[in-house]
């Protein structure tokens, strides 16, 4: 009778009995990269499903099969998770580079793009009817000003950057209201095309 070797590895935690290959239990893999876009990809569905304030970094650990902590680790707060796992403040550097020419312009094309596109899984839309949460609504907001702020201090300059940082939230969130989330009257019937050189004008009197 042939005795089998018996070998532990000490960084999979897995034993391997000499047997064929194929008779073998699997190895367990370690991939961060793969667990963060499991986790991704399970936020964007809870939050979809279960808004920003319905949503828990418990559920989303759950539908990425994975531990609460481990969502932690690689993200710091619900907030911070959301803006990662959606499109939104993410973008907004690469829109704002080529300086003040022209920043209007990109920003009202690029929010109407990207709102047209969101399915409902846009920051701004999750704002808005995070609202009656008001301490939900209250953090996201917070946790968007920062980013948005950090990516327009790259163009803008003076001293009251975040109060036209913060007019130009509140414009693009009173947009989405009309338009993403009550979509009623002339600002909701109006062709995307047609509605982003409106935005662009208003914007101006912020960004320039």
């Amino acid at each position: 009778m042939t005795i089998c070797s018996l070998t532990y590895d000490l960084n999979d935690r897995v034993y391997s009995t000499g047997m064929p290959p194929a008779s073998q239990p699997a190895r367990r893999t370690r991939d961060p990269e793969a667990k963060r876009v499991a986790i991704l990809a399970a936020a964007r569905e809870e939050f979809a499903e279960h808004g920003f304030a319905g949503a828990t970094i418990r559920a989303i650990a759950r539908r990425a099969g994975v531990t609460h902590g481990l969502v932690m680790l690689h993200f710091s707060s619900k907030e911070q998770l959301f803006l990662a796992a959606v499109p939104g403040t993410r973008d907004l550097t690469g829109t704002v580079e080529g300086g003040l020419d022209g920043l209007p312009e990109r920003v009202a094309t690029a929010f109407v793009q990207r709102m047209e596109s969101a399915d409902g899984a846009d920051p701004f839309i999750a704002l808005v009817r995070s609202a009656g949460d008001q301490e939900a609504a209250r953090a996201l907001l917070r946790a968007m000003a920062r980013e948005s702020a950090a990516a327009y201090r790259e163009v803008l300059t003076g001293p009251d950057v975040e109060a036209r940082v913060e007019l130009v939230g509140a414009l693009l969130i009173g947009v989405t209201f009309s338009r993403y989330v009550t979509g009623d009257g002339e600002l909701a019937a109006m062709p995307a095309d047609r509605l982003i050189p409106y935005l662009a004008e208003a914007l101006a009197a912020f960004l320039r």
